[in-house]
């Protein structure tokens, strides 16, 4: 009994009532601040619609955003050679017109962008023959031209390959529809024939240009021929091996063309 009345008198004392008034006061002030810092902090409440950036290029996408006081961060470029370099194709969050999804100022807008050139590694050719290289190099949509050098030992087999006139090693990567150089070995007694540029020509002149030298002509393609005169007049629009200055291929080679009546 004597306990409970000093509890009584003691939580009605002036003492105990002032510093409980204060830690509830004070209690009060600190949440209020924090409620405050957080909504300024958060921007509570505030929403602004993602605008839908793709098919802009990169400056005009990043100007957009900044009106609305958002980022813009590139993540990686993708290979599409349809679209102008730098133009956006995928952007994270979705436009709030798809996702129904709003944000808050300063927020990252992640995108895509296009690129028209496409890496591929250079694969390694020395000690292969010359058509086996050019059917690699055509598998991975890179381009050749053939330079023939004496060899009594390794006739027919590429013995360096060459990028920009300098040695290319294996896993360096290149853009897609480079030209890399093949130097080819070939025995003396076979001279390299350099190749003719066929494309706008008739099938008669076609051959008349190779006639007296070891190089024949095979028509794979004529559009639109039914006899053997329509042939002779066709216009050969692509041929391969396909022309590129100063490429060298061996005598006796035949070059596929195709061609089409006009």
């Amino acid at each position: 009994m004597k306990f409970l009345q000093k509890l009584r008198a003691f939580v009605w004392s002036k003492h105990f009532l002032k510093h409980t008034i204060f830690i509830v006061l004070t209690y009060f002030v600190v949440v209020g601040i924090l409620i405050l810092y957080l909504d300024q902090y958060t921007n509570h409440g505030e929403k602004i619609d993602v605008p839908n950036v793709v098919g802009l290029r990169t400056e005009g996408a990043q100007s957009k955003l900044e009106a609305l006081e958002l980022k813009m961060e590139v993540l990686d470029s993708v290979y599409r050679p349809e679209l102008p370099t730098g133009t956006i194709v995928s952007q994270d969050p979705l436009p709030t017109s798809k996702s129904l999804v709003s944000v808050k100022s300063g927020r990252v807008i992640r995108v895509q962008v296009s690129k028209k050139s496409r890496l591929v590694e250079m694969p390694s050719l020395i000690d292969k023959s010359e058509r086996i290289a050019e059917s690699i190099l055509k598998n991975r949509g890179l381009k050749y031209r053939k330079n023939y050098v004496p060899s009594s030992e390794a006739n027919g087999a590429v013995l360096r390959q060459l990028y920009n006139g300098r040695e290319i090693k294996e896993g360096t990567k290149i853009p897609v529809g480079s030209v890399v150089t093949l130097v080819v070995g070939q025995n003396s007694a076979s001279q390299p024939v350099e190749l003719i540029d066929l494309n706008g020509l008739t099938i008669s002149e076609a051959k008349a240009r190779l006639s007296g030298i070891s190089l024949h002509i095979l028509v794979g393609l004529c559009d639109g021929c039914s006899t053997a005169a329509d042939t002779t007049t066709a216009v050969i629009y692509s041929q391969s091996p396909e022309y590129l200055e100063g490429v060298t291929v061996s005598p006796g080679t035949t070059i596929t063309v195709s061609a089409e009546r006009r």
